[in-house]
């Protein structure tokens, strides 16, 4: 027998289609009732009563009771993580880019993926920013440079704070429609709320999708041409720099 976390169980649990659709509904961040998860999957209260209890049990799922009501989502980023890979992976096995549904445009071009930007505009910034310094690739990861802490900042994002997370600071997350990579962890969750606080795009109701206005869009994409850090985009003032000049890497 092999060392280590016996995957099975945990794989299986996934790989049933109404606990797949569980999972994936909840991959918007949000959290969702039992009846409105049994209406995404297809199926009874009392079924996903008790699909929802073995997501419980495995610890991919939490529950937060409001009143009388009890809510589910995702345990946690690296949940959601597994989930974007295999939806990845899943892509690429069907040969085809999946069709999702008349929304699915919209969802390829910008969309929430758990709390960071994912599609084609998610894909661009990263590889963007890789291209201007802002990040270096190494073997553990994109690794935030001197130049990248000061861009950050400029743009309003204190990248000294966002370490203090006790989840991963920065990482490339591979994006399943575009199958290339897009800025995750914390400080790719700072940037998509920076994003939506200087209203350059907003979430669409009831969907993944981000959607920026035209003027959003042209100022992420002025933002991400500029060879210099980027000018403070709103009367906010940017965040004071306490750091000692040392590069960031992931956590």
């Amino acid at each position: 027998m092999s060392e280590g976390p016996n995957i099975v169980r945990v794989a299986a649990l996934i790989g049933d289609n109404a606990r797949a659709e569980v999972l994936s509904a909840l991959m918007s961040g949000g959290a969702l009732t039992a009846t409105e998860l049994a209406d995404m999957a297809g199926v009874t209260k009392q079924t996903i009563s008790f699909h929802l209890g073995k997501l419980l049990e495995a610890g991919l799922l939490k529950v937060d009771q409001q009143g009388r009501h009890r809510y589910f989502r995702l345990a946690g980023q690296d949940v959601a993580h597994v989930l974007e890979s295999l939806m990845g992976m899943a892509g690429r096995s069907e040969g085809v880019r999946p069709r999702t549904g008349p929304r699915d445009p919209a969802l390829r071009k910008a969309r929430i993926c758990y709390d960071h930007l994912a599609g084609e505009l998610g894909v661009l910034a990263y590889e963007e920013m890789l291209r201007q310094g802002v990040f270096e690739t190494r073997q553990e990861g994109p690794w935030l440079t001197e130049h990248g802490r000061l861009w950050f900042r400029r743009l309003g994002i204190d990248t000294d704070a966002v370490t203090c997370s006790r989840r991963s600071f920065c990482r490339a997350c591979l994006d399943w429609s575009e199958r290339r990579h897009h800025l995750a962890g914390a400080l790719g969750a700072a940037l998509l709320a920076r994003i939506q606080e200087l209203g350059w795009a907003k979430r669409a109701r009831d969907s993944r999708a981000i959607v920026f206005s035209d003027r959003g869009e042209a100022s992420l994409l002025a933002t991400l041409s500029s060879r210099s850090t980027p000018s403070e985009p709103s009367q906010q003032s940017a965040a004071t720099d306490t750091g000692n000049g040392r590069r960031i890497g992931p956590t």
